[in-house]
Parts: structure tokens; C-alpha cells; sequence
């Protein structure tokens, strides 16, 4: 049975077979994968019938305990509650969390449940805390976010590409079957995995690629490599960017970044002069607290390159979760409805409320970006109830200390998963529901490509589908049970009228058309006559989405911020993924291969910053920030930098990265900063052991 792998934003294409009651999977021959699978991939089924897999729902008891229960004992708990609090404390008094590895239905009915159902606006998701800030440079730019505007095999082509913050031999590896014929040029703190492919790599101070940015902009003006006639002809905002990028000359780039301005202007020298240049980036250019910031300022770099909406060239952000793009198009971001479209729009909510048989002024308004949702539970007017679908904040979110302080404040927390995860551990409902192949649904990938998940093999146990959960939710909260089908196709279709004439337009896509070609990237309107309109694989070759049809420079600067200033604290943390693990870990953490592979938590730092701290390789750590603490081994590595050590954030208990970070966030996006946080490290005292 053709089918997705589960895990990134990638999709690779996969085969399942089953036998016995299990399932096997093998690559397929699909564009973005070509045949290959990463080790996560491969072994994906192991998950399916891991003996910790939810199979009934839990309910805490009166002392606290969580116990087996039935469904409809569980769901009436949480029916009851829902009712009791949105009575007292009004519809805001409950908040929604919803995951980037939820089915497009999924994300859409949940938006919907939580706007009609529960009338509230609080709800959000954790694509908050990876694409947040590419997405909003996007739509600044661009007039529209996806995330390649372009098919992957693209790439193929490419001469020269730079990543800006991106790992993707480690974190997407087929993709660099694509990039195997480019020159890279690598914007990393630390020899990354693909670092070590590169024909050129710029290691700034973590917290200055803004700055490197504008000094990249710099060379191009100054040095004659931009294309003025394509920022004529395509762009705006020209001359306010480059205000703020002229007093960014390599040196005094350079005195701020240490990235050499020799190094400047052979990274701008190699992708202006490449026959075919593309600029990405990744998580590491935008888990900062100006994000947004730094993300526009590597598109300025592309516009005044003209690269965007050029053949064989563009620039694109790799989306990591699994639906992270379609996860944010379809309505459980706070400010969003289906289609893509901002809810204070008065013609989306007319349209989407016409869809949905209401009147526009029920739809609630604006809601929370995801780490104020959580915090709002600390308010005295936030959320006292929270249900959460297919995330896990408790280890995702920034400053944990922080989270499991609010999370205790409420009066209900209901999570719907599959495993159960250190925020379901601490949940007063946990709902089982059905995993990737268990059930149908549509993904839609970084290159805005909607896939086909199908099911092969029955749900264990009573695990439910989500959208099963939230309609049985919604009957108990008083609603028209035919207003939320549980039946996949039957939602898409609705998704796809409620997304017409939005900028991710579905209205063109079926299961039919999907089943029968399964290369249909978005925006793909509602043909006209007996034509079915054929997708868009590549955006912008004739115009970007804003009115006039061109794109926007956005004018930003460089300036010090919490970890980041003229006076750099000696040591700063920053975190990323690492290959053989993946998000929080609550899913690879489980398969034993890649648990054999990468067992536990970790921090890597130079041997030089280990002499000064009295640590050796292997020897247990405490790395102390202002927000928390973390114990983890020391890797010890020559090629990070002196002034920077490195946290997997895939792990829990005492090692959870997130321990160290705080609650600072990006402004524009709501992007929390992950990749800044000064930190101290000595050696763990032993038990037991002390000095002579």
C-alpha cells in the first residue's frame, strides 16, 4: 500500500505491507526521497506495536492516579468539565494545542471545534515553536508562505546553495541527494553533519545571523552582484533595506560575527555567480527572538540576487514536522482560518462561517501564540482547562520549568496521543488514538504537496481517530454531530471548500484526484468546465501573491539581545536534533535501533571550554542557565565553537534542553528564542565523594 514515512516535512514516499497483523515498510520511488529512507524511516512500524502504545483511554483519579477507563466514562469527564468551566469563566477559560503531525483533517477540524464548539480563540500549535518565523517572513515578502515555493528535485539543478541555519544531512537526509551536485555554502555555529559537505563555511556567533545577513546584502550591493534590473522590475522596498544594510561593511560584519569578511564575500561571489543559486534556511536562523528579522534579511539576500520567481532559482524554508506546512494552513493557528487566511479578515469569516452554517460574528477573534497559551494559565483570567492533540509541550515549549508550574494550575488537561508522553504523564484525561498507518488522511509537505496517508492495519485496542475524539466532544458540548464528521475524506472535502479563494486554495483536490496522480502542491483551485485546475508546483514565475505582484524588501537591523550583545557571555547553549532521533523523542526514543544509536541526552562543548570547566569526555555535566539546569554527558569536539556548547532537544527528565531556555520570544511570530542561552558548565558531583 503506497504510503508516507511519519516523521519530517520531507515525506518520503513508502510502501507498506502487512502481514500477520504488522506492518513493514520499504521505500518507494516517490521525487522527494527517490528510494532512499533515513534510519527513522525504516523503522518506522516498530512504533506501531510498541508495548507502551495507548490502547485504552486513562483517567486520574481522586488520589491522583491515573487509571483505565472506557471511553464514554472519559469522555463524559471531560464533556462535563468543559461545560462547568465555560460556564463560569466564559469560552477563553479553555485553551487547544494542536501538533504539525496532525492530517490536514485533523488540523482543520480541530481548528473548527475550537472556534464553534467551545467558542474560544485560545488555541495554537507547535509549529509555533519551528516555522513561525520563516512563515511570517514569507508572507511579508512573498504575499504567501510555503515552504518551497518549488518541487525538491529542483535542487538537483542548483550550482550553488546556501543554508542559513539548516542541518538536513542529519535532520532530512534524502534531501541531500538533491543537493549531491551543488556547492554548499553552510551558516552554522557548529561543524554540523552537512557543515562537513561544504565547500564554504561561515561559523558566526550564535545570535548574529541577522547581522551576517545584512553583511551579505552588503557585498552584493557594493560589489556589483545585484541584479538591479530584477529589484526594478519585481520588487519594492529596495532602498529602506538597503538603508539599514549599508552600515554593515564585511569588517565591521566580521568584528560582530567573526565570520571572516573574506569568507563574506566568497559566499556572495559564489551564489551570485552560480548559473543556478538557491537560498534556504532552517531552524537555526529562526529559533531566535528576532527570527523574523533574520529570516527576511537572508530573503533580501535572495530578492537583490534575484532569485525568487526565477527558473532555476528561489529561496525556501525547510518545514521540519511531518505537516508543519499544512499544519498551519488549515485553522489551529491562532490567528488563522482554513485556507490560510487571518481571521480578522471580514471576507474569510464570512466565508468560512457560511461553510460552517454560522453567522461571522460567532467566530471568535485573534487567540495566544503558543508559549503565552501556556502561560496563560497562570493568568488570572487565562486558560483553566487545555487539550492537547498530538504535541508534547511539556518538553517542546521553552523555559519547562516555567510550563510545568502553569500546567499544574489547571483544572483539566486532556491530551490525545498515541505513546504516552511526559505531558500525557501529566494529564488528567489521556485519549488513545490512532497512529500514521491506521488510519486515512492527506499530509502536505514542505514543497506544499498534498500526500495520501492510507490505512493497513486496525487501530490497537479502542485507540480512536482524533477526529472521532472531537466529534464525540462536540455532540457532549451540545453541537449538530453531522458538523463534525469522523469520516477523513468527508472532512477534506469540507476543508477544501472552506479553503477556496484563500491562499492555500484545496478546492481542486480530492481523494479521487490524489489517489490518481498524488502531485498536486497547492494553490490549486476549483477548475473551470471539465479542466481540473493542475496544481502549482513552482510559485511566483510571473508574479508574488501581494496586489501589485512583487515582492517586498523588508528593512531590518542587527541589535543586541538577551544572549547577544557586545559583551558576549563566555558560554552560550544551543539546541538542535540530532539524526538518529526526532522532535521530543517520544516516538524514536522507543525504537530500539535508534535508542542503541543515541541512548541518551548529551552536551557537546570544545576541549578547551571541558579543561577550563574540570570535565573530560563522558564525564556527567550540569549546565546551569537562569531558567533551570541540565545533567547530561559531555562530547567532547574540536570543531564547535569556544563560545558555544550544543543540547539535543530531544530528551526528558533531568535532560530536557529546554530546562535551560527562557521565555523570550520573537515579536512578529511568537518564535521563542532556542538557540541563545548563556550558560555555565562544571562537573556533576558524585554522591558521595568529596576532596582530601
Amino acid at each position: 500500500m503506497p504510503s508516507h514515512c511519519p516523521y519530517c516535512a520531507l515525506q518520503c514516499g513508502t510502501v507498506l505491507t502487512e502481514r500477520a497483523g504488522t506492518a513493514s515498510v520499504r521505500p518507494s520511488l516517490f521525487p522527494v526521497n527517490q528510494g532512499g529512507l533515513c534510519r527513522k524511516g525504516w523503522t518506522a512500524p516498530e512504533l506501531l506495536h510498541d508495548r507502551e502504545r495507548l490502547r485504552e483511554p486513562w483517567v486520574r483519579n481522586a488520589r491522583g492516579v491515573l487509571v483505565r477507563s472506557d471511553w464514554d466514562s472519559a469522555l463524559d469527564r471531560v464533556g462535563d468539565e468543559l461545560r462547568r468551566l465555560v460556564a463560569a469563566h466564559g469560552p477563553d477559560a479553555v485553551g487547544v494545542f494542536g501538533g504539525g503531525g496532525l492530517t490536514n483533517e485533523k488540523a482543520y477540524l480541530l481548528g473548527k471545534f475550537a472556534r464553534l464548539a467551545l467558542g474560544t480563540s485560545r488555541i495554537d500549535y507547535n509549529g509555533r515553536f519551528c516555522m513561525a518565523a520563516a512563515a511570517t517572513a514569507g508572507k511579508a515578502a512573498f504575499g504567501l508562505d510555503r515552504g518551497l515555493p518549488f518541487p525538491v528535485t529542483d535542487l538537483a539543478e542548483a550550482g550553488v546553495v546556501l543554508l542559513a541555519g539548516a542541518n538536513p544531512a542529519e535532520t532530512m537526509p534524502p534531501l541531500m541527494r538533491h543537493l549531491a551536485n551543488a556547492d554548499l555554502v553552510v551558516i552554522d555555529p557548529r561543524e554540523s553533519a552537512t557543515a562537513a559537505r561544504a565547500a564554504l563555511h561561515l561559523r558566526p556567533r550564535p545570535g548574529t545571523d541577522l547581522a551576517l545577513a545584512l553583511g551579505l546584502l552588503h557585498v552584493a550591493v557594493t560589489e556589483g552582484w545585484c541584479d538591479m534590473d530584477y529589484v526594478a522590475r519585481r520588487t519594492v522596498g529596495f532602498e529602506r533595506a538597503w538603508a539599514r544594510a549599508r552600515a554593515w561593511w564585511p569588517e565591521q560584519v566580521e568584528r560582530v560575527t567573526g565570520v571572516a569578511a573574506a569568507d563574506q564575500r566568497e559566499a556572495v561571489r559564489m551564489l551570485a555567480s552560480a548559473r543556478r543559486g538557491y537560498v534556504l534556511t532552517g531552524r537555526g536562523a529562526e529559533q531566535h527572538e528576532n527570527g523574523s528579522d533574520t529570516v527576511s534579511g537572508f530573503v533580501n539576500l535572495a530578492l537583490a540576487l534575484g532569485l525568487p520567481g526565477t527558473p532555476g532559482n528561489g529561496y525556501g524554508c525547510l518545514t521540519g514536522q511531518g505537516n508543519g506546512q499544512g499544519g498551519r494552513e488549515h485553522g489551529q493557528k491562532a490567528d488563522q482560518l482554513p485556507g490560510y487566511r487571518l481571521i480578522t479578515d471580514p471576507r474569510a469569516r464570512a466565508e468560512v462561517a457560511e461553510v460552517w452554517g454560522i453567522a461571522p460574528e460567532e467566530l471568535p477573534g485573534p487567540g495566544l501564540d503558543a508559549t503565552r497559551l501556556l502561560e496563560s494559565a497562570a493568568w488570572e483570567d487565562g486558560i483553566r482547562a487545555l487539550l492537547v492533540f498530538g504535541s508534547n509541550p511539556v518538553l517542546s515549549a521553552p523555559h519547562s520549568v516555567r510550563v510545568h508550574e502553569c500546567l499544574s494550575r489547571l483544572d483539566l488537561l486532556v491530551v490525545a496521543d498515541f505513546l504516552p508522553s511526559e505531558t500525557a504523564q501529566r494529564a488528567d484525561v489521556v485519549l488513545p488514538t490512532t497512529q500514521w498507518a491506521e488510519e486515512e488522511g492527506t499530509m502536505t509537505n514542505l514543497e506544499g504537496r498534498v500526500l495520501r496517508r492510507r490505512e493497513v492495519l486496525p487501530p490497537p485496542g479502542s485507540a480512536r481517530s482524533d477526529l472521532e475524539v472531537l466529534h464525540e466532544l462536540a455532540v457532549r458540548l451540545g453541537q449538530d454531530p453531522a458538523r463534525f464528521p469522523t469520516h477523513a475524506p468527508t472532512v477534506f472535502d469540507e476543508l477544501a471548500r472552506a479553503s477556496a479563494g484563500g491562499p492555500a486554495d484545496y478546492s481542486g483536490i480530492d481523494y479521487q484526484r490524489l489517489d490518481a496522480e498524488e502531485a498536486l502542491h497547492w494553490p490549486c483551485p476549483r477548475g473551470t468546465g471539465e479542466s481540473p485546475h493542475p496544481g502549482t508546483p513552482r510559485m511566483f514565475l510571473d508574479s508574488f501573491a501581494h496586489p501589485d505582484g512583487r515582492a517586498r524588501f523588508v528593512a531590518v537591523d542587527w541589535s543586541p539581545t538577551a544572549g547577544v550583545g557586545e559583551r558576549q557571555p563566555p558560554l552560550v547553549a544551543t539546541t538542535g536534533r540530532i539524526m538518529e532521533q526526532y522532535q521530543t523523542g517520544v516516538q524514536t526514543r522507543r525504537v530500539h535501533e535508534l535508542s542503541v544509536s543515541a541512548p541518551e541526552g548529551f552536551v557537546r562543548l570544545h576541549p578547551d571550554v571541558a579543561a577550563r570547566a574540570g570535565v573530560s569526555q563522558d564525564q556527567r555535566t550540569v549546565i546551569r542557565s537562569e531558567h533551570g539546569e541540565v545533567r547530561a554527558r559531555a562530547e567532547l569536539d574540536e570543531s564547535i565553537r569556544r563560545d558555544t556548547v550544543f543540547l539535543p532537544i530531544h530528551y526528558g527528565g533531568g535532560e530536557g534542553a529546554n530546562l535551560l531556555t527562557g521565555p523570550e520570544t520573537d515579536p512578529s511570530s511568537g518564535i521563542p528564542e532556542f538557540k541563545v542561552c548563556p550558560v555555565s558548565i562544571t562537573a556533576e558531583e558524585v554522591p558521595g565523594c568529596t576532596e582530601s
